[in-house]
C-alpha cells in the first residue's frame, strides 16, 4: 500500500530529532528517510553502554505506549537496552500505515538510533505486521549499513500476502480496503491506514527470509494462531533452507497479546545469547 517501493534505497535515516541523554528512560523523535516523524523511546536496560540493543516492532492497530508492546518491552529490558517506536499512522507517529510497505524505513531509522547511541548488537524483534516488516527489513539492509541487524526474531508473522483463509484476517482485509473499514481504523483502531493499494507489491516475508542469512533467524509461532495457520511458520523455515530455528508453541494464540513473559524472556535470552558468549570468553 504505497506509491513505491519500500526499502531499496533507505540510507542513513536519521538523526534524532530531539535529542536523548543515553542512559535515561528517555522519548524521542525519528525521522525516515522518506520524511515520516516517528515516535520512538528507548530504555538502556541492565547492560554497559554498548551491550546488546533489541528493537521491538508493534503489531498492526499497535503502537509504543500499548499495554501489551511495554510488558514484552519490560520483559526484553531485564536483558537489554529496548527501543520501542510506533509504527507510521499509528499512536504519535507520522504518515499512515502501509501495513508493512514502507515501514521498512521506520525500522531502518529505530535501528539506526540504536547504533547512534553506541550499541554494536542489534537485534530486531516483530510481532505479527511488525514480524513480517523485521524479515524485509533484514533482507533489504544487509552489509555494514547502520540499519543492518546482527538477528532476526520474528513472532506471528504471515507468510504471504493477501491471506484471507481465517475469519480475523477477512475482518483486517475489510478495515485497510474499504472506506468506512478505514473510518473504523482512524476512529476505533487509533490507526491511520493509506487509501492506495501497494504498487509495486513488496517482497513477501518468504521472498526476503532465504536473503537474510547469514544473520540469524528466529521464526516464532503459536499453534493456535486464530489469523495464520501454522503452515505460515512452516513455509517461513522451509524457505529459510535450514538456516532458521523455528519455536511452535503449543497453545499460544497471535502476536505481543499472546506471548506470556516465560516466551518474551526466552526470546530475550536468545537474541543477547551470541553477545553473551562473546563477552564472557
Amino acid at each position: 500500500m504505497s506509491s513505491g517501493p519500500a526499502g531499496q534505497t533507505a540510507r542513513s535515516s536519521v538523526q534524532p530529532l530531539t535529542r536523548v541523554q543515553p542512559r535515561a528512560m528517555s522519548r524521542s523523535t525519528l525521522l525516515t528517510s522518506d520524511g515520516v516523524r516517528i515516535e520512538a523511546a528507548y530504555d538502556p536496560g541492565p547492560g554497559p553502554v554498548g551491550g546488546p540493543a533489541i528493537v521491538l516492532a508493534h503489531g498492526f492497530t499497535g503502537d509504543l505506549g500499548r499495554p501489551h508492546v511495554r510488558r514484552a518491552a519490560t520483559v526484553f529490558a531485564q536483558r537489554a537496552a529496548v527501543i520501542t517506536f510506533s509504527f507510521r499512522g499509528h499512536g504519535g507517529s507520522g504518515g499512515q500505515s502501509t501495513v508493512g510497505d514502507r515501514e521498512v524505513l521506520d525500522l531502518a531509522a529505530a535501528v539506526e538510533w540504536a547504533r547512534s547511541l553506541g550499541h554494536t548488537r542489534v537485534v530486531t524483534v516483530g510481532f505479527s505486521m511488525g514480524g513480517s516488516v523485521v524479515l524485509r527489513h533484514a533482507a533489504l539492509h544487509g552489509g555494514r549499513t547502520e540499519a543492518r541487524v546482527d538477528a532476526v526474531v520474528s513472532v506471528s508473522a504471515p507468510a504471504r500476502w493477501f491471506y484471507r483463509g481465517t475469519a480475523p484476517m477477512r475482518r483486517l482485509h475489510w478495515v485497510v480496503t474499504r472506506p468506512v473499514g478505514r473510518l473504523v481504523g482512524r476512529l476505533g483502531l487509533r490507526t491511520r491506514i493509506h487509501p492506495h493499494e501497494w504498487d509495486p507489491v513488496p517482497l513477501s516475508p518468504t521472498e526476503s527470509v532465504p536473503l537474510i542469512a547469514p544473520t540469524p533467524v528466529l521464526i516464532v509461532h503459536g499453534d493456535q494462531d486464530p489469523y495464520f495457520p501454522v503452515d505460515h511458520p512452516r513455509m517461513l523455515a522451509a524457505a529459510a533452507g535450514g538456516t532458521a530455528e523455528l519455536w511452535l508453541e503449543p497453545g499460544m494464540g497471535h502476536a505481543e497479546h499472546a506471548a506470556d513473559d516465560e516466551l518474551l524472556a526466552r526470546i530475550g535470552a536468545w537474541a543477547t545469547a551470541s553477545w553473551t558468549s562473546a563477552t564472557a570468553e
